[in-house]
């Protein structure tokens, strides 16, 4: 039977991908006590029942019960069960906004701090989040995305690393993404906004993409970030990183950014890679 637990920080989407993993088949059970989860599968196969493969979130929701789960874990591995650990994660900036939106109170807050509650359940959650086959950092996905990125992930060969090449692009009149891992600047490309049959135009149009294409210094740009990216993915997965946001800016967010994340995203696409686009202040 497959099994996958699901755990990560509150708010990350834990609630979307049992969701989603329900489409696609699973046997669901949210917030499972990590400890039920051998009597589960004991009762599973002590009856035959036909179940290929279920999922179980586990979380700080389960106070007590939930320090049991790396010993549970570990108790499952020496009793040759095969499972897999998908944790999701986010920013402490998109998580607050994701607590505020909803009005829901954090778990482990203390006097209505969000952040001190995301703060010690980072910390409680850090040795699980080290022994986990997949990391999904859900902070530039909506849910469709979430969605998509889990069945790429379950749906794959099983050597799949299932990393995730996140590229947005922004204006910088607008600020920086919080969410970047990287951050690239391409006001030293001529802009088209300054050209009277582009200004109305969007990086999206095939003539604003073969203008902002054109120059020698925009395809350097793009063979340097291709192979330093490249170079970079084997480091990140060896450090558990599995999903790296690209931010690309220009002065408004129109032209030259959205052509180039475009212009990226479709080389990356093109070698295999999992690729997420978008183009925030569009």
């Amino acid at each position: 039977m497959e099994v996958i637990i699901v755990t990560g920080l509150s708010g990350a989407g834990k609630s979307q991908a049992i969701n989603c993993m329900e489409d696609l088949g699973y046997y669901c059970i949210d917030n499972m006590p990590p400890a039920l989860i051998r009597n589960f599968m004991d009762l599973i196969m002590r009856d035959k029942v036909t179940i290929e493969k279920a999922a179980f979130t586990a979380d700080i929701r389960g106070g007590e019960f939930f320090d049991d789960l790396k010993s549970s874990l570990e108790e499952l591995k020496n009793a040759g069960m095969e499972f897999k650990i998908m944790f999701l994660e986010a920013s402490n900036e998109v998580l607050i906004r994701r607590f505020n939106e909803t009005r829901r109170t954090h778990p482990l807050a203390c006097a209505g701090s969000i952040l001190e509650g995301i703060t010690k359940e980072r910390d409680r959650l850090l040795e699980i989040r080290k022994i986990s086959d997949y990391i999904i950092d859900t902070s530039n996905m909506k849910t469709a995305q979430l969605n998509e990125e889990i069945k790429k992930l379950l749906l794959s060969e099983e050597d799949n690393p299932g990393f995730t090449i996140s590229i947005q692009s922004f204006g910088y009149k607008y600020g920086i993404p919080l969410d970047a891992d990287m951050v690239f600047d391409m006001r030293f490309i001529p802009n088209p906004f300054y050209l009277k049959s582009m200004r109305k135009l969007t990086g999206n149009s095939e003539k604003v993409s073969k203008y902002v294409k054109k120059f020698p210094e925009t395809q350097e740009f793009l063979h340097t970030v291709h192979d330093l990216i490249e170079k970079l993915i084997p480091y990140y997965i060896r450090e558990g990183k599995f999903h790296l946001v690209l931010a690309i800016g220009c002065t408004g967010g129109q032209h030259r950014s959205v052509a180039i994340a475009n212009e990226l995203s479709s080389q990356f696409l093109a070698e295999g890679k999992r690729v997420i686009t978008a183009h925030r202040d569009l």
